[in-house]
């Protein structure tokens, strides 16, 4: 049986790469998967999904006008789908989570949504919001703090590294614009005015290519 599934976390956490691995997944077993991304997401260029690991796939692109149901009904009138997978997610409408769930309910394909769960003050997105209340099941990808606890809120930063506390909901960013947190330093950071602690990443040691028994001999 087909499911609604909502995969949700704060910024890093991997979530587009756990989809790219999906839709490999599909097509690697002969099955086809189709992939949606936001519009307003062009950080890689239209139509394209991109993990920060380097991996790729083509998409289709929705506003907040399309009617996914019909999208997918449309495609299968020329080929067979498989599966429905959503980058973003939580820019989707109320009306898009419905369409959505109807794919599950109406044609029994699974859908698989990726998404933040909350925005920079720490409010639900609308696709969040009503992904958390619809979908069949719920996932957290889980990624880590600074501080070393779970990240589960972001914070937009301006360049010195203070909280932005006003704005757009829908501001499109990566590292230097918004920064996964514990509630906690959510807490330190928006609500009590601290500066964020920025961290510089650790060099992969993946150019060493020797086992641990060599370096041992």
């Amino acid at each position: 049986m087909a499911k609604l599934y909502f995969n949700y976390s704060s910024m890093n956490a991997g979530k587009t790469t756990v989809l790219l691995q999906s839709a490999h997944n599909y097509r690697e077993r002969g099955m086809t998967p189709m992939l949606f991304t936001p519009k307003l997401d062009d950080r890689y260029g239209t139509a394209w999904i991109k993990s920060r690991i380097g991996l790729q796939a083509r998409a289709t692109i929705f506003t907040s006008e399309d009617d996914l149901f019909e999208a997918i009904r449309a495609q299968l009138e020329e080929r067979n789908i498989h599966c429905v997978l959503v980058d973003e997610a939580q820019f989707l409408s109320r009306d898009q989570v419905y369409q959505l769930s109807e794919i599950v309910d109406r044609l029994n394909i699974p859908v698989l949504c990726f998404g933040l769960r909350t925005d920079f003050q720490g409010e639900l997105f609308e696709g969040s919001k009503h992904l958390l209340a619809w979908a069949d099941e719920l996932a957290e990808i889980k990624t880590i703090c600074h501080t070393g606890r779970k990240a589960t809120m972001v914070v937009r930063v301006d360049d010195d590294g203070y909280a932005i506390k006003e704005g757009a909901q829908v501001e499109i960013g990566g590292n230097e614009r918004y920064v996964s947190v514990s509630r906690a330093e959510f807490k330190n950071v928006f609500v009590g005015g601290q500066r964020i602690k920025f961290i510089e990443p650790v060099e992969s040691d993946a150019e060493d290519h020797s086992s641990p028994e060599d370096n041992h001999k």
